[in-house]
């Protein structure tokens, strides 16, 4: 007896640095001794494009920034990619799968190249918090459908 149910399989193809970008504006004097640690807010966001029936490209881009006051310290901006292969998951579970699964195997490679990269910069290095996709994806499905609601009651 043979089934045509295809075992869900996700392949990371590829995983590419697309943007890195880190400017430390008052070198070298931000580089001195502080009495307290900055201010630093880290924005996070995922994308996924389609390249074929199976093959997707899913990028995360993370962006930190470091204030004293009105002064930026450091920022550091990243546009980090990865190319998966999906199959066998019913079109119902794609939408998750490329924003919590994706995302959450691409994000200790993109956490490690800012640690580094504020590192260079001469800071310590920034160890970005463990990221909750899940809970990120059901937050802009709730904002995608009360923006779509917000639609049809004002037409």
């Amino acid at each position: 007896m043979s089934t045509d149910i295809e075992t869900p399989s996700l392949t990371i193809l590829a995983q590419y640095t697309k943007d890195l970008s880190f400017e430390n504006p008052g070198a070298p004097r931000s580089l001195q001794a502080r009495d307290k640690a900055p201010a630093i807010s880290i924005n996070v966001n995922v994308n996924a494009n389609p390249l074929s029936e199976t093959d997707f490209d899913v990028v995360l881009a993370l962006s930190a920034e470091a204030t004293e006051g009105d002064k930026v310290v450091f920022a550091a901006e990243l546009v980090y990619g990865g190319v998966f292969r999906i199959t066998g998951f019913p079109q119902e579970h794609m939408l998750p799968v490329l924003f919590i699964e994706c995302p959450r195997l691409l994000f200790p490679f993109a956490r490690q190249i800012i640690s580094d990269v504020t590192r260079n910069g001469g800071f310590p290095p920034l160890m970005i918090d463990p990221i909750d996709f899940g809970q990120m994806f059901a937050q802009r499905l709730a904002e995608e459908q009360s923006r779509s609601e917000g639609t049809v009651l004002n037409s």
